[in-house]
């Protein structure tokens, strides 16, 4: 495993989200409880920002290993780290190379985060390596509006200042696919402001002969508002 790890600076955007999480609304903060409900032993954590995660894992998990390549947000997370209920390590690294050993993990949680990285099915692979057989993954992320006219909003602000302004942030992507293969499938829910998310898991099976591809993955995935009113479709 090299041990060259790609530099992320985003200070302004940093400072911005760490401001942002510390004001969610309660209902951002019960989607956050109900992405890691249940989960248990050893978690690798993706783009952990400022670790607002952290005080919503429950007593079953052994272990988080939060990975954030942002300086400030780490030693942001760091801070939220020693309030936690379980053990919690922040360490550097990338979704290009997570700093994992194979299967070493039972389960990873991507949250707010695949959105921003340069290549999402490069970082689903990675975090399926990390997962041991008969682990699971589970994620959270914005997604691009079904209506049209937010959806062209979307694209034209990925295309224009959006991803300079907010760390790489792509408001019109979809964590979709991976190995050509669906992560997850839309269903119809609230939006706010036009903005819907989506929350589910996928289980890496555990193999017969050989390991199955992704698509036979148990998939559980419901649509959901990112934060505060619901607003009808």
């Amino acid at each position: 495993m090299s041990n060259s790890i790609e530099k992320v600076h985003h200070p302004l955007f940093a400072r911005f989200y760490t401001l942002l999480s510390r004001n969610e609304s309660a209902e951002a903060k019960a989607h956050r409880r109900e992405l890691l409900a249940g989960l248990s032993g050893r978690v690798l954590e993706l783009g952990a920002g400022n670790g607002a995660n952290f005080v919503h894992y429950p007593e079953s998990v052994c272990e988080v290993v939060a990975v954030e390549p942002e300086a400030y947000l780490r030693e942001q997370a760091r801070t939220e780290a020693a309030k936690a209920p379980i053990r919690v390590t922040v360490v550097d690294g990338t979704d290009a190379r997570l700093p994992a050993g194979d299967g070493s993990f039972d389960a990873a949680v991507a949250c707010l985060v695949l959105c921003s990285v340069p290549d999402q099915a490069k970082a689903l692979a990675e975090l399926r390596r990390v997962v041991r057989s008969g682990g699971e993954l589970r994620f959270y992320e914005h997604v691009l509006s079904r209506r049209s006219g937010i959806a062209l909003s979307q694209r034209v602000v990925d295309r224009t200042f959006w991803p300079r302004a907010f760390g790489g942030c792509h408001t019109a992507r979809h964590p979709r696919r991976h190995r050509g293969r669906r992560l997850c499938h839309r269903r119809a829910a609230p939006r706010v402001g036009g903005s819907a998310a989506v929350r589910g898991a996928r289980r890496h099976p555990r193999p017969r002969s050989g390991t199955p591809p992704l698509g036979t993955l148990r998939r559980r995935v419901s649509r959901i508002p990112l934060s505060g009113q619901s607003i009808s479709p």
